[in-house]
């Protein structure tokens, strides 16, 4: 038996809880983990509150991210006592996940715990952090440089919006957030961002082309948001799209990517290889300042996570939240 939260669909209806779980409820894999930390993600309220069909089995131990010590290992990858992270890869949703002291796991899905941070620290970046390393990557490679311009990131406070300022800020850009939360901007201006705006101003619909304006951008949240971003671009400017937190509609015109040589980039975390997750990993122990830590993330105890999940759905929380499994 372990210590887990447990989403269950029957004739009784859908229902989260934490309780005592047995063994028989872990899936295949080679790989058995003592969890130390897990995190709170956009998707893993869906998947508590029921408010999506993210979970596609059940009973399903939910948590897209986990940290903790390899207790016993089949792979020749990795042996008793080694610190592995995990982001994604369908944990979670279809395989038992992180929100739990336990979990049983495939190698292949592993990777070692980067030697920049803590277990704790890993869990504070989560798919959030990782993801937003990934779109600025995706917009270097689309040629986006400083000197270009305004970088926007849409969906500020989120923990993707969170680390994409801190991150971008501290490689040189001139970063503006967008957020609903404008009152709290002293906290987003620590992060790095220049300038904040409203949300509003591109959450309704827009105009297929609009003023000329952002260099790049990093969205997570689609819909009009997204299509307004896109009519706002640069010539040559590129758009990192990872989330879809208005709306997986793109109610928007070829216009930008015709006429203003726009590129849209999707951005999976997910299902990436390891090559690039390592990649990732790699920069953001080279970018990140740990005193960012303080200012995005805080900890919670995996009795509070089903009530903190409603409150993220709600739009309440800021940054970050680490989950400490074992209290």
């Amino acid at each position: 038996m372990f210590n887990g939260m447990l989403i269950e669909k029957d004739d009784q209806g859908y229902r989260t809880t934490v309780k005592s779980i047995d063994e028989s409820v872990l899936p295949e894999g080679d790989v058995t983990v003592k969890v130390l930390y897990s995190t709170l993600n956009y998707k893993d309220a869906l998947a508590i509150t029921g408010k999506a069909p993210v979970v596609r089995t059940f009973p399903m131990v939910p948590g897209i991210d986990l940290v903790g010590i390899v207790e016993h290992s089949d792979s020749a990858n990795f042996a008793t006592g080694d610190t592995v992270l995990l982001n994604g890869f369908g944990v979670g949703e279809n395989h038992c996940g992180g929100l739990a002291t336990k979990a049983r796991l495939k190698s292949e899905w592993l990777i070692p715990l980067p030697s920049a941070f803590s277990p704790q620290q890993v869990m504070a970046i989560g798919t959030a952090g990782y993801t937003a390393m990934l779109c600025v990557m995706a917009l270097e490679k689309n040629g986006l440089t400083p000197d270009k311009g305004e970088v926007l990131v849409t969906g500020a406070n989120g923990g993707v919006g969170s680390f994409a300022i801190a991150i971008l800020a501290k490689l040189g850009y001139h970063v503006v957030a967008s957020t609903g939360r404008v009152d709290e901007s002293d906290y987003l201006k620590k992060l790095g961002a220049k300038d904040i705006i409203d949300r509003a101003t591109l959450s309704e619909a827009g105009r297929p082309l609009a003023k000329e304006r952002w260099a790049g951008a990093v969205d997570s949240v689609g819909s009009h948001t997204l299509a307004n971003v896109c009519a706002s671009m640069k010539y040559g400017g590129t758009v990192a799209a990872c989330g879809l937190a208005q709306g997986m509609d793109f109610p928007a015109s070829v216009a930008p990517f015709i006429l203003r040589c726009v590129t849209l980039a999707g951005v999976d975390s997910v299902m990436r290889p390891l090559a690039d997750r390592i990649e990732a990993w790699q920069r953001l122990g080279e970018i990140l300042d740990p005193a960012v830590f303080d200012d995005i993330v805080h900890e919670i105890s995996l009795t509070e996570a089903i009530d903190v999940a409603s409150d993220l759905l709600a739009g309440k929380v800021r940054g970050r939240v680490v989950v400490d499994v074992n209290r």
